[in-house]
């Protein structure tokens, strides 16, 4: 079974430089408090990783 990630954007970009609020767009994010599920892969690990202040992650089984 291939497990998901579920990425919830839980702060603003505001302040952050560009770099950040372009991987919160990559993932998929676009309103605070949105939910998105990716797939578990180091692609979205690393991004997530880059952004870890601003989101918060889970694991679900899919």
């Amino acid at each position: 079974m291939a497990s998901k990630l579920r990425i919830h954007y839980v702060k603003s970009v505001i302040g952050y430089n560009v770099r950040q609020k372009r991987t919160i767009q990559a993932l998929g994010l676009h309103k605070l408090g949105q939910s998105v599920e990716q797939e578990d892969n180091p692609v979205i690990r690393g991004m997530v990783r880059r952004v870890q202040h601003l989101v918060r992650v889970e694991e679900v089984e899919s």
